[in-house]
């Protein structure tokens, strides 16, 4: 608990004592809730033990069991240290996720015993007095007791306009203060409050959208789920009532076929990937709120940024000040600007960087400059008005953006700020209304006084993290509420490409000017908040992958509509709260390495997930084939365990754990599918033809059976080397010493999976299927690429005709 600005706070309002913050803690009314988006200890093991093929794999035990071939439970060791291992990983992941959170949490100015204190939000109390200025969010239920602020809603209602907050105005939790400062006590908390109320609905409604990957896992997981059980029945029915096998040899075959038929690990080396990748990033100082962030990230073709706070530094300092040089100006003296600039500041209730500069200047100006006098009215800094406002018994100063307080006007004084606009530097203007009101807006004319110029240095690594973007060709947008030419200017030093082109985007009126702009200019300036959320909208209609970084409370509603949203952790707390991503030190170079994780996973993953799925194919068709034909699945249950933990499960969990920086490119289930179809469809054929051989020549089942193992893993070897190219040094160890583990099961635990001494008839028939398989594969491959080919270049057509249509 820290003290802050105990000196600075409103001595009529004293809050509650400690006393009542104890009683009120006995009663249970904090603001703590029982509504979290990460999963509990219990939830994790339940949702790793309790699964649908958890339930299909103990049916299976119990029925192996029941006909005495235990040989054939060699797939328990695997499932249960799958289960393990998912919940040891969660867990781990669960315990950094939740020590980050914890750094990260929202925080609250509450006054105490009439001392202001800054507290975790969770320790908030019912009628506890919370100090609000702009950036915070509102944490709980409350109503303004003293002050005014304007507030932004449209997280909990959709609308972007910001509300007037007075006192003996309510406000609502989830809601955020856009400008102003006001005094606040907390009437619902914790679960009473709106914001968990809508919470507890979301939740219920599920975990929202999903990532492209852990859709398409789900969508072969669900499919899969769903054909085992009739061709499981089918199987057992022909095997036992058709072939007159035994109850024993008709269960076991059926197993086999669903065992082939399960992808078992791909749950677990996605969970994994993801796992790691968390803990990996959270070491870097970056927090994630939602792990499908890594792979969007690493998917994203078009990154928009804000100026202040990514581009450049957060924090801001005056670089000169000057007077205006308009015929109706009164002031003769820098020192007459700089008395009023000062009176400004010192009753200014903003908080934002352009404030912090100019009461840092004010603190270290000359003493006798400026006289402090008592402001009659104020109107904070609007992002959307871009400008704020002090009354005085002279009149009404404003102090923003020269375009939209000049107006019509403008141009009069366009030329006085354009050196320094063009060195990159904010230039404010401070004049005199003339009208007697601002409360319906400006409608009469400004006087201008002078102007502030800031600079604002651009970040240290700015450049070569731009330079990395440009090589990977994602698009940056500059998206700021600044002068077009001084953001342009910025832009053009930090290194973006084409960030000469800009656009004054109080010109872009209409939607359809809008869209045409994020197809022709780099740099947008004098954006409003909402104008900000219609860019990055129009960028995702037109197909890309939109990420949105920024630190304010200006950059949320656009933060909400991208696809992936970062936000500063020196920036408002709002923005932090509502990002996917947070760079805790709040550097923007850490942008790469975010992106370097998504790709290690989904390129990982997606290698591995093929793996899988070669297996799933060939067990699948095989089924169909057995069928069709009236024969018996030929394999067991200890064979296919045997090939899927050398050929699969192993060197898939290794190989999805190397470094991978490659670019992702297509759709996760397309590509997934390419590479594990021609395998697939190699062992089917082979298996298919040596059953066929096998009943020709009269051969025993448990040869053809052990015949099928060795050719399959041939197969699955050559399968592991085509997709783990290119190789290098890792890859042949993992290659290698699954070979190894292979041929020594196959020597010393024949019994153990199932496997049979061979005549010289099957012998040769085994090498002359090896031989076979592999120029089938390598042609089956060819082919497929081919068709993959075809496909990448007939897609673009066809997404054009569809779009003409």
């Amino acid at each position: 608990m820290d003290d802050t600005n105990a000196n600075q706070i409103n001595p009529s309002i004293r809050g509650l004592t400690e006393n009542e913050v104890k009683k009120r803690i006995e009663k249970g009314l904090t603001n703590q809730t029982d509504i979290s988006t990460d999963k509990t200890t219990k939830e994790i093991i339940l949702s790793n033990t309790l699964t649908y093929f958890n339930l299909i794999f103990l049916i299976i035990t119990v029925l192996l069991i029941l006909v005495g071939s235990f040989r054939n439970l060699t797939f328990l060791p695997i499932i249960i240290g799958n289960t393990l291992i998912g919940i040891i990983q969660e867990l781990r992941a669960k315990k950094t996720l939740e020590k980050m959170n914890f750094l990260n949490a929202p925080h609250a100015d509450v006054v105490r015993d009439g001392v202001l204190q800054q507290i975790r939000s969770e320790e908030l109390v019912k009628d506890d007095v919370i100090l609000l200025t702009a950036g915070k969010q509102i944490c709980a239920d409350a109503v303004v007791i003293d002050g005014g602020i304007q507030v932004n809603e449209s997280l909990l209602t959709g609308e972007a306009d910001e509300v007037e907050k007075t006192s003996g105005s309510s406000l609502l939790s989830g809601s955020f203060v856009v400008s102003g400062e006001c005094y606040a006590r907390l009437e619902k908390v914790g679960n009473e409050s709106y914001i968990s109320k809508l919470s507890m609905e979301a939740k219920t409604m599920g975990s929202g959208e999903q990532s492209e990957m852990i859709r398409s896992i789900n969508l072969i997981v669900k499919w899969v789920g769903i054909i085992i059980i009739p061709i499981g029945l089918i199987l057992f029915w022909q095997s036992h009532f058709v072939n007159d096998d035994s109850i024993r040899k008709s269960v076991t075959s059926t197993v086999a076929a669903i065992l082939g038929m399960i992808p078992e690990g791909l749950y677990l080396l996605t969970t994994i990937a993801l796992a790691l990748s968390t803990m990996n990033l959270a070491k870097r100082k970056v927090l994630l709120h939602d792990m499908k962030s890594i792979e969007t990230l690493a998917r994203v073709d078009v990154l928009c940024v804000d100026k202040t706070g990514t581009i450049t530094e957060p924090v801001m300092s005056v670089k000169d000040m000057f007077l205006s040089k308009d015929s109706r100006n009164p002031l003769k003296t820098t020192d007459e600007l700089k008395g009023l600039l000062i009176d400004y500041t010192a009753a200014s209730q903003d908080n934002n960087a352009t404030m912090e500069a100019l009461k840092k200047y004010a603190d270290e100006a000359d003493g006798s400059v400026g006289k402090h006098r008592v402001p009659l009215d104020r109107l904070a800094f609007s992002s959307s008005l871009k400008y704020g406002s002090i009354t005085f018994s002279d009149g009404i100063y404003l102090l923003g953006a020269p375009e939209f307080i000049m107006r019509d006007d403008y141009a009069s004084i366009e030329k006085e700020i354009l050196p320094y606009a063009e060195k990159g530097d904010r230039v404010l203007l401070f004049g005199r209304y003339e009208g007697s009101s601002i409360a319906n807006g400006l409608s009469d004319r400004v006087t201008p006084l002078g102007f502030v110029a800031l600079a604002n240095p651009i970040r240290e690594n700015a450049v070569k993290t731009f330079a990395y973007f440009k090589s990977q060709d994602v698009a940056i947008k500059v998206i700021s509420g600044d002068n077009p030419k001084t953001v342009s200017q910025i832009a053009v030093q930090a290194g973006i490409d084409n960030a000469e082109s800009y656009v004054d985007a109080t010109t872009l009126d209409t939607d359809t000017k809008i869209k045409k702009a994020v197809r022709e200019y780099t740099v947008f300036g004098r954006v409003t908040p909402k104008q900000k959320q219609k860019l990055v909208q129009a960028l995702k209609k037109q197909g890309h992958t939109v990420a949105m970084t920024g630190d304010g409370v200006n950059d949320i509603l656009a933060m909400k509509d991208a696809d992936c949203s970062v936000a500063m952790a020196s920036g408002s707390e709002a923005a932090t709260q509502a990002a996917q991503v947070v760079l805790l030190d709040s550097d923007f170079a850490h942008m790469p390495d975010v992106v370097y994780e998504g790709r290690r996973v989904v390129n990982n993953v997606q290698r591995s997930a093929s793996l899988f799925l070669v297996k799933n194919i060939f067990s699948l068709l095989m089924s169909l084939f057995s069928v069709i034909f009236m024969i018996t699945y030929p394999l067991e249950p200890a064979q296919i365990s045997l090939v899927s933990m050398f050929t699969i499960g192993a060197p898939g969990f290794l190989l999805a754990l190397e470094p991978n920086r490659d670019r992702i490119k297509g759709h996760f289930l397309t590509n997934v599918m390419f590479k594990a179809f021609p395998g697939g469809l190699t062992d089917v054929i082979a298996v298919g033809a040596l059953v066929i051989c096998g009943e020709v020549f009269a051969l025993p089942e448990e040869s053809i059976g052990t015949i099928a193992t060795m050719v399959l893993c041939v197969v699955g070897f050559m399968i592991l080397f085509k997709i783990s190219e290119p190789l290098n040094k890792m890859k042949y160890g993992v290659i290698g010493l699954n070979i190894i583990g292979f041929i020594f099961s196959g020597f010393f635990l024949k019994k153990l999976f199932a496997l049979t001494d061979l005549s010289n008839i099957c012998v040769l028939l085994m090498v002359v299927f090896g031989f076979a398989a592999e120029s089938l594969f390598r042609y089956l491959t060819l082919l497929v690429e081919k068709l993959q080919e075809y496909y990448k270049k007939k897609k673009p057509k066809l997404k054009k005709y569809l779009e003409l249509k």
